[in-house]
């Protein structure tokens, strides 16, 4: 310890000495250790952190495996899980009531967008369904009011929600005084009851919801795409995850096996049997941070990638001070040598130097968790940056994140200072006690001279930051393609509004009737050139599809083809071209409406219970027998033309709808072709183009698109006036136009191209103060030789050109080891490319003139300094 304490004074007195070697070594520590654990603190945010509830480790989550697929009518996921975990309720209450091994089951689903208001104007929010005994299986709590207990979970019980904490400070400003208070939920009053913990977020990491609301109220508040059958009677829908609190003598073995018993039970001999038994149907439980994923896989691969970027930029800022130390060391070649004379050992200076280094990085890492706290800002708003919704993960300190701050800090002071401490200590004493003798290692000059330590940290800071740029460059190269990829359409000037009237109690006829009024307004705004409406709006990552029969095609040979349905003037406001045929007219959404209005009355006839209750189709029963069904006028894309009716003209053509190994219970109109329009993008810009059939839109949620004459922004508040004046409990959500939409659903790639560029910068820069320190160091200990090259005659431009072909000898080959690594690593960014290959030649040679570029800056000061050496000076020199 005495001896420590000796190292430690002497390494600060010796960092005090040298303020400006101590700054610029403390510095570049502080950004490669405050990067990495910035990128940490995500990772443990998304991928580490335990789930807020209490006692998270006896949470367990039910999944099923089986040989082949259920024989159900229906299974919903809500991007819970990465496996099938996805049950019925009247499973989830079968285990309720026989399971033994848990103090407590819970089921959840959603969250479901809905309809809400009485809290100011009509807005959409999520709410998650939870069963009576969600709140106490799981462990939450309340701050304010009560929770949902198993009283509130029933269909005659009066509808209660709880609010999320951070729902409850947006939307209600925090008000202690809800409680009590009634809202509408799709038309539904509920009445608030209390507020969650403001710990929670979520169960399923990455998801949020506004508020919580029982499973008994599935049967009111709606989905547009459920249908009318009953979620919680039906045992072929499966739509709730379930979640138990295993009891203390229990273990997941034998949970396991007591579920896997009922759940076989009632998949083969309960009712209908959804599984044959060889199937062999069996349940896996695992614990609940491990089975429910959420936003966590599609995350986790960016998080990779960059996670790999700052653990380069960490090696690079490593060999930087390892440079330094290198060239501080060499100074002190004379006192390492006179102490070695006085009887020091060798590891005594090796560990005096290792401390010096250690303190170096303490003191990076001090700093370098302020670098950390500001990244981590930076990055959340920049993960963010692409949706509405703040950054879905927690991010705040714990003791995962200490702990790596104080391993990478280690770490890093050991790397950067284990080679040149251990260099510096094998000294020479015969000629560094010398007066004359050259205070580096060795006598080598420019010509003819071995690879020294600093030399190989060079190259490894070139070689390494020539992997990053690689990589930058190559994400920006794809970020450019997509950005100028033509997506079919015309995207300037467009302004964009989702609407869904379903969720305010709109029928089919209704809904058709209020889109036409909306047009009809809309389109009389000044500076309003057209208007139409779509089911989903183009590349908004939102897509539809179905199963299709060509007439001529052999029995039960389905083709597959994306549908969007769409409104009148479509294809003339997005400026999407017809090739032939016609565009759709009056007559065609009138034919729609009425084959759309007898199909559903014949399907809803041959699903309804005798003594059950007709649904409304909005015809009268004259007009329901009267109307027979017609084909539906439908327009194709290029390619369904190119793929499914070669040498052909389709227009005119009928398609059938796909058939099955049972026979249709209603009438199949089918389809007739009465045009063909250009190919266009609608998942994504990335998704590949596909077969579209475009139809007429008759009922559900809708997009409109506003072509304007100049900034479609511009237009927001007034669009939002006129429908409120239409009906105020219809809310607005995507009010954006379709410039910045496509910019948001290129958020992932444009974060990933400004992350690289970033730390490629950083690599660079990095890089250039290390090839500068090395050069700058060569040409100061080589001053007398200099000296003496002047003063025998030697040229100004050729010492420069000496100086200068050192530092490129050493970017050149740093960049050819470079070229190796940066193939092996950036294979693995082939997932994210797009119109660039990950050994693109064009980016990797610009990568490498680049590189010499800087490097021809980074040796021009040392080559300048070299031609003004004054040969007397010089020669006196040391």
């Amino acid at each position: 310890m005495t001896g420590f304490l000796q190292d430690l004074r002497y390494a600060l007195r010796q960092l005090r000495k040298s303020p400006g070697f101590t700054a610029v070594a403390v510095i570049t520590l502080a950004l490669g250790i405050g990067a990495n654990t910035a990128i940490f603190s995500v990772n443990n945010a998304v991928i580490f952190r335990t789930l807020p509830v209490e006692d998270p480790q006896h949470l367990v989550i039910f999944s099923w495996t089986a040989h082949h697929r259920p024989k159900i009518e229906d299974q919903d996921s809500y991007g819970d899980c990465a496996t099938d975990c996805s049950f019925s309720v009247p499973f989830f209450k079968a285990v309720h009531w026989r399971a033994d091994a848990f103090s407590g089951l819970a089921a959840f689903a959603g969250p479901l967008t809905v309809n809400l208001s009485g809290n100011g104007p009509a807005s959409l929010s999520r709410g998650e369904f939870v069963s009576g005994d969600f709140f106490a299986t799981v462990g939450l709590r309340t701050v304010l009011g009560r929770p949902i207990v198993p009283a509130d979970d029933s269909p005659s019980a009066p509808p209660a929600i709880v609010l999320n904490y951070g729902y409850w400070q947006r939307a209600f400003g925090a008000d202690r005084s809800l409680l009590g208070r009634t809202v509408r939920i799709n038309n539904i009053e509920a009445t608030i009851v209390g507020v969650a913990s403001d710990d929670f977020s979520s169960l399923t990491p990455g998801k949020t919801q506004d508020f919580f609301m029982p499973l008994s109220l599935s049967g009111r508040v709606r989905n547009e795409w459920w249908g009318e059958k009953d979620r919680l009677s039906d045992a072929g829908i499966w739509w709730v995850v379930m979640v138990g609190r295993l009891k203390a003598a229990s273990s997941i073995g034998h949970a396991q096996a007591e579920v896997s018993a009922i759940f076989r039970n009632e998949m083969l001999h309960d009712g209908e049997p959804f599984f044959e038994a060889a199937d062999a149907p069996v349940i896996q439980l695992s614990p609940a941070r491990e089975g429910l994923d959420g936003q966590t896989n599609s995350i986790k691969p960016m998080l990779k990638l960059i996670t790999s970027a700052v653990g380069l930029i960490l090696l690079i800022a490593c060999a930087n001070v390892a440079g330094l130390i290198v060239a501080r060391s060499a100074k002190r070649q004379r006192e390492f040598a006179m102490r070695q004379a006085l009887g020091a050992r060798r590891g005594r200076l090796a560990r005096q130097l290792l401390t010096e280094s250690i303190l170096l990085s303490g003191a990076g890492g001090a700093l370098g968790v302020v670098v950390a706290v500001w990244g981590v800002r930076w990055l959340t708003k920049l993960m963010a940056s692409g949706s509405s919704d703040p950054f879905p993960f927690t991010i705040v300190p714990d003791w995962r994140v200490l702990t790596f701050t104080m391993a990478v800090t280690l770490a890093t002071g050991i790397l950067a200072g284990l080679a040149p401490s251990l260099r510096s200590a094998r000294v020479d004493l015969t000629p560094r006690l010398r007066e004359t003798a050259p205070s580096a290692w060795g006598d080598a000059t420019f010509h003819g001279r071995r690879f020294r330590i600093g030399d190989v940290l060079v190259i490894a800071q070139v070689a390494l930051s020539m992997v990053v740029l690689v990589g930058a460059g190559l994400l920006v190269r794809t970020l450019h393609n997509l950005q100028s990829l033509n997506p079919g359409f015309d995207a300037q000037n467009i302004l964009l509004f989702g609407i869904d009237p379903t969720m305010a109690g709109y029928k089919d006829l209704q809904t058709v009737q209020l889109y036409r009024d909306l047009q009809q307004r809309l389109a009389a705004l000044p500076g309003v050139i057209s208007v139409s409406y779509s089911e989903e709006a183009l590349v908004s990552g939102s897509v539809s599809g179905t199963h299709l029969h060509l007439d001529d095609a052999p029995p039960k040979s389905n083709i597959h083809t994306d549908i969007l349905p769409v409104g009148s003037d479509f294809f003339s406001t997005m400026h999407i071209p017809i090739f032939a045929g016609r565009a759709f007219t009056a007559a065609d959404f009138a034919s729609a409406d009425a084959t759309n209005a007898a199909t559903s009355a014949a399907e809803e006839k041959a699903h309804q219970a005798p003594s059950g209750p007709a649904r409304p189709t909005g015809l009268s029963v004259a007009q329901t027998k009267e109307v027979q069904p017609a084909p539906v006028p439908v327009i194709i894309n290029a390619l369904f033309a190119r793929r499914f009716f070669p040498n052909q003209n389709p227009v005119g053509k009928h398609i059938g709808e796909a058939q099955g190994d049972e026979p249709p219970t209603g009438p199949q109109p089918g389809y007739l072709v009465v045009g063909i329009a250009g190919d266009t993008k609608y998942r994504n810009l990335r998704h590949e183009l596909l077969p579209t059939m475009f139809l007429p839109l008759v009922g559900n949620s809708a997009h409109f698109e506003l072509r304007t004459a100049g900034d479609p922004n511009a237009l927001a508040q007034t669009v939002r006036s006129i429908v409120a004046s239409v009906d105020k409990d219809l809310p607005l959500f995507d009010v954006l136009s379709q410039s910045e939409q496509i910019r948001q659903v290129l958020h992932r790639e444009r974060m990933m191209s400004d992350l690289y560029s970033f730390f490629a910068l950083l690599a660079l820069v990095l890089a250039c103060i290390g090839l500068y320190g090395l050069l700058s160091f060569d040409v100061a200990r080589r001053t007398r030789e200099l000296g003496i090259r002047m003063a025998l005659g030697a040229q100004r431009r050729l010492l420069m050109r000496m100086v200068v072909r050192q530092g490129i000898l050493l970017v050149v080959i740093g960049a050819a080891i470079g070229i190796s690594g940066a193939m092996g690593v950036t294979r693995f960014l082939s997932s994210v490319l797009y119109g660039v290959r990950y050994y693109d030649a064009t980016t990797f040679t610009c990568v490498v003139v680049l590189l010499v570029l800087v490097g021809l800056i980074a040796c021009y000061v040392p080559a300048f300094r070299a031609t003004r050496v004054d040969p007397m000076v010089a020669l006196r020199y040391e």
